[in-house]
């Protein structure tokens, strides 16, 4: 018999709640002491230590000591891609009638998907991107950058020769599990972010994943890429 992946024991460490609250509360790439994963989770201490047992031995998480503190991540960056793809394909059409409350408005508009830029933010900045001919949809979910998006990139604060391709390109198409379309991701959406954070246009917010858009980067999306505040906040807003 030739041997297979174990994805049942994979699939039961995700699918309990607790443990997914955990995962997903890692989703950005931070590094987080079991006390903010039990809270996250809603669980108490000794039960959230039980589960991120369970996730270090099935190689879900990785573990860092600082001191007497332990600080938990996820283990590596497929993790959070398989996390992404199953929100992607679970059904949130029930949820989607309800009112979302701020926090989960915000984490819809503008996120971080592990390192880089998701949500409505994410694709429209992809789009564009698309529409310039800067980036073009290629073969194996991959995006082919054009001279004019090299020149572009660099301009932003990307250093294009210093990227390093992964086995899945240099960039990757990441299909946003809530607006059902996708956004930039692999090195060359890991940079821009970064850049975009560099240059003043975005900010991290310390307790979400939630990406906040500042005045200055509202002109610098508007000046370079024609993405308007009004009309991304109307169309959220209408959803």
């Amino acid at each position: 018999m030739s041997p297979q992946p174990n994805i049942s024991s994979v699939a039961f460490l995700i699918a309990e709640p607790a443990r997914a609250a955990m995962l997903m509360a890692l989703f950005d790439g931070s590094a987080l002491p079991a006390g903010e994963l039990a809270h996250a989770a809603g669980v108490t201490a000794q039960t959230a230590s039980a589960h991120l047992a369970k996730l270090l031995y099935g190689g879900l998480l990785s573990c860092e000591q600082q001191g007497r503190h332990r600080y938990y991540r996820l283990s590596d960056p497929h993790v959070a891609a398989a996390l992404e793809h199953l929100a992607a394909i679970s059904s949130v059409d029930a949820v989607r009638r309800k009112p979302l409350n701020r926090a989960a408005r915000d984490l819809r508009f503008a996120r971080c998907c592990y390192d880089h830029l998701a949500g409505q933010l994410g694709v429209a900045v992809t789009q564009a991107l698309q529409q310039r001919r800067f980036i073009a949809a290629s073969a194996d979910k991959q995006f082919e950058l054009s001279a004019a998006g090299h020149a572009w990139f660099t301009v932003i604060g990307v250093d294009i020769d210093a990227l390093k391709p992964t086995r899945n390109g240099l960039a990757r198409q990441c299909l946003d599990w809530t607006e059902r379309s996708h956004h930039l991701a692999g090195p060359l959406g890991v940079q821009l972010m970064s850049a975009l954070c560099d240059a003043g246009w975005l900010r991290r917010t310390k307790s979400s994943r939630a990406i906040q858009v500042t005045p200055k980067g509202w002109a610098g999306l508007k000046a370079q890429l024609d993405i308007d505040e009004r009309m991304l906040a109307a169309a959220a807003t209408a959803r």
